[in-house]
């Protein structure tokens, strides 16, 4: 028996869904080797509207669904709803991110799924959970953002609460959909049955401050806001932009020391702890900032990370664009794309020994729609013309 190329390559996935959180899971699953079927409503999924674009294309849809397949397919119609069904008894995953209810409402909850295949596995994505006191509120990102606390830890004192720029929540809430969807996967293997995943963005907000809601149920501890930090925690600006450093461990404070001939302080009983160390931050700011202003980018980072101190400069996105490590590890990786010509799309974030990771190409809307209907659902040619004529399904071109 041949090895798989890739780690779930016997599994195929329905994505119903839309902009962020949902789609991500779909792309991760891609990468790992699923066929992943993109469900899109005539004209096309809304988020291919959205910039920046590159040659015309969105960078934003590629990111979350290069590599998946098209299927030009109008749910709302009582065929389309019958061909979704018809795949679901083929497929191992639904994917959905409607606000709670509505799915069941369309005639395809979890329980309807379930008699069409005991074993299939439901990722539920949502702004507030399929249960809870807000379950009916819609939401997207930064609302995750907002309920837990997060946005008044996020910036400088004394300024507004302040959210990310770039979407944090959904994304882990993405690879909290993704664990539970490959745990279900495995716990399958046991039981035959599949099960229904529930993430939402306000528990994953929770879960990024879950270390100060619990010192503050358990001490009435209120954290207040540090910025980029302090002392040898914090930003520092060199002759041509700036720097992070994260040295507040005991050994590294020698190895600091060193980085900016200042050995006269590694034995000074100011500094022994990192207690003491964070107390005297003023006067560490003073002598590592006078000595950042006399180097590069370059030569700071050269400095520090030769003596194994951790440094690194923190760069625009033009900077960022062009990093090695972006690169060689396979990030972002450029593909053909049939608008763009090629483009740049999420490529290896995990890397597997032995497994192949793939990145594809973004599809048209409707580009696999008559592959997957006779390959898989063994239509006719006649079958899908009429289809097409009634206006529940879509071709490209």
């Amino acid at each position: 028996m041949a090895m798989p190329k890739t780690a779930l390559d016997d599994i195929r996935v329905l994505d119903l869904g839309r902009y962020q959180a949902g789609p991500r899971i779909g792309l991760v699953l891609a990468r790992m080797g699923a066929e992943v079927i993109k469900v899109e409503a005539p004209g096309g999924d809304e988020s291919r509207s959205m910039g920046p674009r590159v040659r015309g294309q969105s960078a934003y849809w590629v990111q979350y669904n290069s590599g998946k397949k098209s299927l030009g397919l109008n749910m709302r119609t009582a065929k389309g709803k019958e061909i979704i069904c018809e795949l679901v008894k083929v497929s191992d995953i639904v994917i959905q991110n409607f606000r709670p209810g509505t799915i069941a409402a369309m005639g395809l909850g979890y329980d309807k799924l379930r008699e069409l295949n005991k074993g299939i596995i439901m990722a539920n994505v949502s702004a507030y959970g399929q249960y809870g006191p807000y379950q009916d509120r819609i939401g997207f990102d930064p609302i995750g953002q907002a309920i837990s606390g997060m946005m008044t830890l996020t910036g400088f004192p004394g300024n507004p609460p302040t959210r990310t720029y770039n979407p944090v929540i959904d994304r882990i809430t993405a690879l909290h959909g993704t664990i539970g969807v490959l745990a279900a996967l495995h716990e399958r293997q046991l039981s035959g049955e599949g099960q229904c995943v529930d993430v939402c963005l306000a528990d994953t907000g929770f879960s990024m401050t879950e270390i100060q809601c619990a010192a503050y149920l358990g001490e009435g501890t209120v954290p207040e806001r540090s910025g980029n930090g302090a002392g040898l925690t914090n930003t520092y600006e060199t002759q041509d932009g700036w720097v992070l450093i994260a040295a507040m461990s005991d050994n590294i404070w020698p190895r600091l020391c060193e980085a900016i001939d200042a050995q006269d302080l590694v034995d000074d009983p100011r500094f022994h702890t990192v207690a003491d160390r964070q107390r005297e931050s003023p006067f560490l700011e003073e002598r590592l900032t006078a000595w950042f202003a006399t180097q590069t980018i370059d030569s700071a980072v050269a400095r520090f990370s030769g003596l194994g101190v951790p440094i690194n400069a923190i760069n625009d996105i033009p900077r960022a664009a062009k990093e090695p490590q972006l690169h060689e590890r396979e990030l972002l990786v450029e593909v053909p794309d049939p608008i763009a010509g090629t483009i740049h799309v999420s490529g290896k974030p995990i890397k597997l020994s032995r497994s192949e990771t793939p990145a594809g190409s973004a599809p048209v809307p409707g580009q696999h729609t008559e592959e997957l209907l006779t390959s898989l659902l063994h239509y006719t040619t006649e079958e899908i013309e009429k289809l097409e004529n009634e206006g529940a399904i879509y071709r490209s071109g």
